[in-house]
């Protein structure tokens, strides 16, 4: 059976899905996306991904065609179509199609996409294992809290993880870590504190993130949210990276060297576990 996908009201099979050569997401990445994680064909996290992608399209004036409600059911929809238990749900949202000029069409109707993706999660081998980064230079624009869907950036970050045999790139600007191509670095200093970068228009506000760190929080974890730079990461006791998509993930490796003892570390593993307790007990999508 084909995968069927959401394009302007209608769900069509993959094969007849159709986006005109003027979109501008196109032509000029003239558009916001989200990703909501499924897990046990429940949506996780979704009324903060809901919540970003509003303010997403609130920062570059464009008008959200749906409410929070009629997202949610479009995706349970979707979710419900393509028999999804776990992976992904993406949503997009450009600006519409007009003839090519840079200045805002006026009268436009923005164009929506969304379709699924199977993913395996919960019980990714990296989980056991830990997973290794790079660090590459963070050549993204300034408003990095924006989920644009302008990547190049992200995907030249990514390409030279993947050349590098590694599952991620933490990017960095003026010595400090930003983030990841795809997820928010955390590290685990060696008296036990949680250290991430603080919110502000130099990365993504993660909802992975926030989800954690309120998790952190509620078992009295100790947290900081300040810079840290690649030597601190590489020294850490534990590091470990966050996304919709990987949930919590160790990183065990940095730039080749060993992060603590080379292994998953307690904090990690622990918050992994607390997360997906959290994440099973989200409503159903369908």
């Amino acid at each position: 059976m084909s995968r069927i996908v959401y394009v302007n009201g209608s769900f069509v099979p993959y094969d007849e899905a159709r986006i005109p050569i003027m979109d501008r997401g196109f032509l000029f990445a003239d558009g916001i996306y989200e990703v909501s994680a499924v897990i046990e064909g429940r949506l996780v996290d979704n009324e903060a991904h809901l919540a970003r992608l509003e303010r997403s399209l609130g920062e570059i004036r464009i008008r959200n065609p749906h409410s929070a409600a009629e997202w949610t059911r479009l995706e349970e929809e979707l979710v419900s179509r393509n028999a999804l238990t776990e992976g992904l749900v993406y949503m997009q949202v450009t600006r519409g199609v007009a003839e090519r000029d840079f200045a805002f069409p006026a009268d436009v109707s923005p164009t929506v996409v969304m379709f699924t993706q199977e993913k395996r999660m919960t019980d990714a081998p990296g989980a056991e294992t830990g997973v290794a980064v790079i660090t590459v230079p963070d050549l993204r624009w300034a408003r990095r809290d924006i989920k644009s869907v302008a990547l190049l950036a992200q995907v030249l970050a990514k390409q030279a993880a993947a050349e590098a045999g590694v599952a991620e790139a933490w990017m960095v600007e003026d010595g400090q870590v930003t983030e990841g191509g795809s997820s928010t670095a955390f590290i685990v200093t060696r008296d036990g504190c949680i250290v991430t970068r603080p919110l502000s228009h130099a990365i993504l506000p993660g909802i992975t993130r926030q989800a954690l760190l309120r998790l952190a929080e509620e078992t009295q974890l100790r947290i900081e949210e300040r810079p840290f730079t690649p030597e601190e990461a590489k020294g850490a006791a534990e590091a470990f990276l966050t996304s919709a998509t990987s949930l919590v993930m160790p990183v065990v490796s940095i730039d080749g060297r060993a992060v603590g003892e080379g292994r998953p570390g307690p904090i990690a593993r622990r918050l992994r576990a607390l997360y997906l307790e959290a994440a099973r007990g989200t409503q159903p999508a369908a």
